[in-house]
């Protein structure tokens, strides 16, 4: 008999415990059921003002569901993990019930990785219609083209200590309106700094004079024990309203990919709104093929 938990905060030994679920599912799914964001907050507990939502039989944890309520334009938004052995047995239907219930206005977007067909066909069957696609493309780190920059930018690696808040402005003026890039503040950069994966010498920014106006931030995967190959990440690429039209973008992206090509990598991937047609016309300009899609279901 499945029971469910709703926790403001997790115990460490619950935390333990998501992290194992999580863990089982990519092994299982081949992509991790949540996403970043989630993770990183995970350590101490959770994000403030989420909800958390465990699924229990008996003392083992079967399913878990991570509900953010912060958003009151576009709704909450919730991630689910359920563990491949307890599938097809009403946890996940147990779990999106529940999380409905507890948003704030009965409105609710919920993630499902990789265009999984299980979670397409729970969704609709609660009513969920499709809003929103994040692809992932990917390309080998091959035969990267050249790039030059604009006249009179300069690019230098991210001082950790030092570049923090303006890196944070320059963030959240590039990505206006986004709704997973955008409105950050300094302790989301900081979160990261205390990963395994940060490396300040792939952090590129640039900079005309004194003024930061772009950057790359490329992130490693599997470098630290996975059971897959370490694959290279354009994590983010930003640049001013003012860079805009002037090929800084594709630059910094081209510059990152010559960085990871460096580190003896085979591949680099990327996620990008399936709605930005402009940014996906220029990844696959640069080589970049579509390999999986994350979407978004909506009631």
């Amino acid at each position: 008999m499945t029971s469910l938990t709703v926790r403001g905060r997790l115990s460490a030994d619950e935390v333990a415990a998501v992290k194992e679920l999580v863990h089982e599912v990519k092994h299982e799914d081949g992509v991790p059921p949540l996403s970043d964001h989630v993770l990183l907050h995970l350590p101490r507990g959770g994000d403030h003002d989420v909800r958390h939502v465990l699924a229990l039989d008996g003392d083992q944890l079967v399913g878990y569901a991570h509900l953010d309520v912060t958003d009151p334009v576009a709704g909450s938004s919730a991630e689910v993990a359920v563990r491949p052995s307890s599938r097809r047995q009403g946890v996940g239907r147990a779990l999106v019930s529940s999380l409905l219930e507890l948003s704030p206005d009965g409105r609710l977007r919920l993630w499902a990785r990789s265009e999984n067909p299980g979670a397409a066909r729970l969704a609709q069957s609660l009513g969920f219609s499709r809003t929103r696609v994040l692809r992932q493309m990917r390309r080998p780190l091959t035969g990267v083209p050249a790039f030059e920059l604009p006249a009179g930018v300069s690019v230098r690696p991210f001082a950790v200590g030092s570049d923090e808040a303006a890196w944070t402005a320059l963030n959240n003026e590039a990505f206006t309106g986004h709704p997973d890039q955008g409105d950050w503040s300094v302790e989301e950069i900081g979160l990261r700094e205390g990963e395994p994966w940060f490396d300040p010498a792939g952090f590129f920014l640039a900079a005309r004079g004194d003024r930061l106006v772009g950057f790359h931030w490329t992130k490693v995967h599997g470098a630290d024990g996975h059971d897959h190959d370490a694959v290279g990440e354009v994590y983010v690429v930003g640049v001013a309203d003012s860079e805009r039209g002037t090929g800084l973008g594709k630059a910094l992206t081209l510059l990152g990919l010559h960085h990871l090509a460096g580190l003896g990598l085979d591949e680099v991937l990327l996620y990008v709104d399936e709605a930005n047609t402009a940014a996906i016309g220029l990844y696959e300009r640069l080589g970049f093929t579509t390999r999986s899609k994350d979407i978004s279901w909506s009631r």
